[in-house]
């Protein structure tokens, strides 16, 4: 049965065109998620769903009695009341045996805030937005309009959501970038894309394969239609005359063809990163600790970034990874210890706050005062066509930056610390506010990437593409390394019956913390931690990871050919001194070749002081 019905819906501010003519309908069952590009008219047309905003053309039609909750960006509270008064004002429900205000104690303490008597005014955004969702959850109603709902969110808060989001019984439409929630919760996706409204009976896995097969169809059905209009333009001119009912249908044809709407073809490009030079020296943290007050943040991490490496840090909201991150980035000091970079280290750091941004300056001058030109492997890249690639077209280059929505300043912040060609990564909350397209860009300018790359973040999807190597805060003052993807975590976790147990005490402080980037500023954090590294302590009883096996049998024929292949290189700059395109490129490679061998012969002897170790330790125990 038809809940609400849009037909005909168009919205502009001014000559900006969102999105013209889009129709759809959401019916009983339907869990809904709506996708696109930033900057498309997303969250507009949840408020015009929601009865917030206002539609330029078209009308929507509801079910008798329907009840929409609608959870917004951005949520507003009565500051003269209580956070618990705000969440439960004007609930009423049909069954009165249900106790609301348990209820909502009860789910506000799962999203991590303690104490429901709090007035909102002393709550971050985080935890204004987690506050918002449990109010619009508990709201009576027939279909949740829900925008944005997974941000602030960690990965188990995430998960309830989603068990929640299964069990109720009314319909929902939500904007989200979260993949795997996607995956999960919808059996329906529409996608707004270049100003029209797409459909998908599916979830996201099986809405990518529809979306492929809908393009294709397009591609072939225009192909058809080139072909077709060729032929009606050469009739025309041959000197078509509209002197019979026959060849007025013919000329309208032709018009008809002319005028068609053609489909704009995505365009595939192999997006490869900017390549800055890294020397042995790496980046290495020393025993940081670091405290507020009596909270200890990090009570003693030691660690040491190998190349290439890609790490995951995961964790619940204000358990103290930003804090991490901006230790060894320099953005703060730590307490005691030390972070010691390698002089050909070059760090892009990422953080959850953008940058101030001049609203007046154009897009690509933002983008040109970093770089005019990046270099990659496959030559040089212009900053014109990496905002191309990252989904700034011609006219949004040359529009000024204050007419960019949120996510879109998001994703231009992105493109200028990619544009400034880093060897080390630092990323804190990369998929907040960036759309699915974005992610995907980024993700596979990632593949390519010859550095180091740190990740916080929530995003499942993202942590299983990126990382083999994860960061876990737990309770009790712990950083745990764990090998593997975040879903070999889970499956850890989950095998040894302790689910969640990374979270520790999600709450802390009197409000506890988002992970908005000023857990520093609050000192709501949790306590500290220390991490297992290989230069770090070792733990009691000494052993290699299976990882670290494998690699200690191959190892010297690792490093055995790397040799060969630099002395056959030798020889080879030898023979071509005389070409100097030839030697450059003979030269690129013996240092590549020397970086890994460095990095290896490095890595040969920490495994064989392990294995010294381990069996020092065996003779002792016999």
């Amino acid at each position: 049965m038809n809940l609400l019905v849009a037909e005909g819906l168009s919205k502009s501010y001014g000559p900006n065109e969102l999105f013209r003519d889009v129709s759809l309908g959401i019916n009983e069952g339907d869990k809904c998620g709506l996708i696109g590009v930033n900057g498309t008219g997303k969250s507009t047309l949840l408020k015009i769903i929601a009865g917030v905003e206002e539609t330029d053309t078209g009308s929507i039609t509801m079910r008798n009695g329907l009840r929409i909750a609608y959870l917004p960006q951005t949520p507003e509270f009565d500051e003269s009341l209580t956070l618990l008064q705000n969440v439960i004002k004007d609930k009423t429900h049909a069954d009165a045996y249900r106790n609301l205000e348990g209820e909502a104690r009860a789910d506000l303490l799962k999203l991590g805030i303690e104490d429901p008597d709090v007035n909102p005014a002393h709550l971050s955004g985080g935890q204004r937005k987690r506050a918002a969702l449990v109010r619009t959850l508990l709201t009576d109603s027939d279909i949740l309009v829900l925008d944005e709902p997974t941000n602030h969110l960690d990965a188990e808060m995430t998960e309830w959501l989603e068990d929640t989001l299964k069990a109720y019984r009314g319909a929902f439409i939500c904007i989200t970038h979260d993949r795997y929630f996607l995956d999960e919760v919808t059996n329906k996706i529409f996608e707004l894309d270049k100003g029209s409204l797409y459909s998908y009976q599916a979830n996201y896995s099986r809405f990518i394969e529809l979306k492929a097969e809908r393009e294709e169809s397009e591609i072939a059905t225009e192909r058809k239609a080139k072909s077709l209009f060729r032929q009606e333009l050469a009739w025309m001119m041959r000197g078509a005359r509209a002197r019979s009912t026959k060849q007025k249908a013919h000329i309208q044809r032709f018009e008809a063809l002319r005028d068609r709407k053609k489909p704009v073809e995505t365009e595939n490009v192999e997006l490869f990163s900017a390549f800055t030079r890294m020397g042995r020296k790496t980046l290495e943290a020393e025993h940081i600790a670091k405290s507020y007050g009596d909270k200890c943040v990090i009570a003693d991490f030691s660690y040491i970034f190998l190349q290439n490496e890609r790490i995951g840090i995961v964790g619940p909201n204000g358990c103290g990874k930003s804090t991490l991150v901006k230790i060894l980035t320099g953005v703060i000091p730590p307490d005691s210890g030390r972070v010691e970079t390698g002089i050909t280290l070059k760090v892009g750091y990422f953080a959850q706050e953008c940058e101030f941004m001049d609203p007046a300056q154009r897009v690509i001058d933002y983008i040109r005062d970093t770089a005019e030109t990046i270099y990659t492997k496959e030559g040089p890249i212009t900053a014109s066509r990496m905002c191309e690639r990252f989904l700034f077209n011609a006219d949004k280059q040359y529009s000024p930056i204050g007419k960019l929505s949120g996510g879109e300043k998001r994703r231009l912040y992105l493109l200028k610390i990619l544009m400034e060609a880093p060897n080390v990564l630092v990323l804190d909350e990369p998929t907040n506010d960036l759309d699915i397209m974005t992610l995907t860009i980024l993700e596979d300018y990632l593949a390519t990437f010859e550095g180091i790359i740190i990740a916080v973040s929530h995003d499942r999807y993202f942590l299983d593409k990126l990382v083999n190597r994860l960061f876990v805060f737990r309770g009790s003052g712990v950083i745990e390394q764990v090998e593997g993807n975040y879903t070999d975590f889970r499956e850890k976790e989950l095998e040894a019956g302790r689910a969640g147990n990374y979270s520790g005490n999600k709450a802390a402080g009197k409000y506890g913390s988002d992970n908005s980037g000023n857990e520093a500023a609050q000192g709501h954090e949790n306590s500290g931690s220390t991490a297992n590294s290989w230069k770090a302590n070792a733990p009691k009883k000494l052993k290699m990871t299976y990882q670290e096996q494998r690699e200690f049998e191959t190892i010297d024929d690792d490093i055995a050919a790397l040799e060969d292949k630099i002395k056959q290189l030798d020889e080879e700059i030898a023979a071509n001194a005389s070409s100097y395109s030839k030697l450059n490129d003979l030269m690129a490679q013996k240092d590549a070749a020397s970086a890994e061998l460095d990095a290896k012969t490095e890595r040969w002897i920490y495994l064989n002081d392990l294995a010294e170790r381990i069996e020092a330790e065996k003779e002792n125990n016999r």
